[in-house]
């Protein structure tokens, strides 16, 4: 290997490795997706509070959920009109919290949530939590010790003391110890959790939400968490089941009241929810607005720029266009940009109206600049009059169209006016010196890079991987510089050697 190009294999390895890393943690980090149109399901939660008011003050406190394993959520807000609403945070407590100075009659609030389900791991605690203190009266007592000390000899770790507990408590199979237990002072969730902290396996009660698409009126269910091999492991108090369910959101944990009150009575907390899809490229703008990725991208620009951004990201691939049919192919263009421009052009006006406006404005422009060639103009004069007549030409084929029905015919003067004038311009003095082939030859030959870089930029990832994740360009830049370096022939220039071939077949 030539040791003289070692720093030109480094810089192409460096440009592509940062453009794809890069492009690899924007994906990561802001979930900005890798393939257009896709949808994500979000979850819309609303919590119903409703209670009759003293008459005096009210303030009614809800206990929120914080980090929910499995669901990530997006935005909360509240809807009661006449009340102040806060969500506050209290030694890892999230709750919100209405207050009004005076209230008479029946009260309803409202909470709304949104929540995307999320891949999580079980949350590893590096100290084992505290055991609960259980007190029982004394048949309590006798009954818990001996429905222990027949789970503990079927058992041989705190999941499955928990599971035999559950079996025992069974109120089909459940013997007279378990029937003394089973009273209406408990519920199965807080008899297990006492159970198990008795047991010496740190356990707490939670309340879980059930989502399920278009119910209304549901209530949170008490289910248990327990202190197992170092995380807390979640099980359904009435069927044993453990895990998390991806249709489950720990919606509170620990002994607080779900809901608290004061001022009034007769309180009660219902949730609806719905199930809906959204774009996954609106939701990671909704969610990482703050990420570094974020703020340095073209989101947080105005509208208008990055309307103006969408095409000139694009404009790296059509350069790569050009670069390969001329370096690679060997095909003639009339200048290195215009096909490019032209492209672009295109994505405007759509492929058929642009390629017959483009030949008729063209067309015409070579007609009146056979005539300003009588008047022995100087360059930029020349230049100027024709960028005027084009301008012209444009409005006329614009109007005609338009009259005529065509809605493509305004699209048209979305043609870069100058690039028009200075190609007319240069396949005119071509026509003069090289003759009306060569002005075919690279008039057809611009006009091809140009359709293939349309109808590359005019595929849907490309156009989205190109705006979403614009360091892809670095990848674009590498390919150029070593099509750059590229010396050897040409595929146009291969069929020189057709008659060598026919010379070897023959011997």
């Amino acid at each position: 290997m030539n040791r003289g190009k070692i720093p030109f294999y480094l810089l192409i390895t460096v440009l592509i490795g940062t453009g794809l890393t890069t492009a690899w943690l924007r994906h990561t980090t802001t979930e900005v997706p890798l393939i257009p149109g896709e949808q994500k399901p979000v979850w819309l939660i609303e919590g119903r509070v409703d209670f009759y008011a003293d008459g005096g003050a009210v303030t009614v406190n809800l206990d929120l959920p914080d980090q929910a394993p499995g669901f990530r959520l997006i935005r909360e807000q509240a809807a009661s009109p006449g009340y102040g609403f806060a969500v506050l945070e209290d030694q890892n407590n999230r709750r919100a919290e209405w207050t009004k100075r005076e209230a008479v009659g029946l009260q309803t609030l409202y909470y709304n949530a949104q929540y995307i389900p999320v891949d999580s791991k079980p949350i590893e605690v590096d100290i084992e939590p505290e055991l609960q203190t259980v007190f029982w009266s004394e048949p309590q007592s006798t009954a818990a010790r001996e429905l222990l000390r027949g789970a503990k000899a079927r058992s041989s770790n705190p999941a499955s003391t928990a599971r035999e507990l559950i079996k025992l408590l069974n109120p089909s199979t459940a013997d007279q110890n378990a029937e003394l237990l089973l009273t209406k002072e408990f519920s199965r969730a807080e008899l297990l959790v006492k159970l198990l902290n008795q047991a010496d396996v740190p356990a707490r009660k939670v309340m879980a939400l059930k989502l399920e698409d278009a119910r209304r009126r549901q209530v949170l269910q008490p289910m248990v968490e327990l202190f197992d091999d170092g995380h807390w492991l979640l099980i359904d108090s009435m069927t044993g089941e453990q895990g998390l369910p991806q249709n489950l959101l720990l919606w509170s944990r620990g002994e607080a009241a779900q809901l608290d009150v004061l001022g009034g009575q007769n309180s009660r907390l219902t949730f609806s929810m719905i199930r809906q899809t959204v774009p996954a490229l609106a939701l990671s703008q909704v969610q990482f607005t703050d990420n570094l990725f974020s703020m340095l991208g073209v989101y947080s620009l105005p509208i208008e720029e990055q309307s103006m951004f969408k095409m000139l990201f694009l404009l790296p691939l059509g350069a790569m266009v050009v670069v390969f049919m001329r370096v690679m192919i060997g095909l003639k263009t009339a200048g290195t940009f215009m096909p490019i421009l032209i492209s672009l052009a295109f994505l405007q006006t759509s492929l058929i109206p642009g390629l017959v406006s483009f030949i008729l404005i063209v067309g015409l422009g070579l007609l009146l600049r056979s005539y300003l060639s009588y008047l022995n103009l100087l360059l930029v004069a020349r230049i100027a009059t024709l960028i005027v007549l084009v301008i012209f030409l444009i409005s006329i084929l614009s109007l005609v169209g338009y009259q005529l029905g065509f809605n493509a015919g305004i699209t048209i003067t979305f043609f870069p006016m100058i690039i028009i004038a200075w190609t007319i311009e240069r396949m005119s003095i071509l026509w003069e010196e090289e003759g009306p082939h060569e002005v075919l030859i690279q008039g057809g030959g611009s006009l091809l890079v140009a359709v293939i870089a349309y109808l590359l930029m005019n595929v849907q990832l490309i156009s989205h991987l190109s705006f979403n994740f614009p360091e892809l360009n670095l990848v674009i830049l590498a390919l150029i510089l070593m099509m750059g370096q590229y010396t050897g022939y040409k595929l146009s220039e291969l069929h020189r050697f057709r008659s060598m071939s026919h010379v070897a077949d023959a011997d």
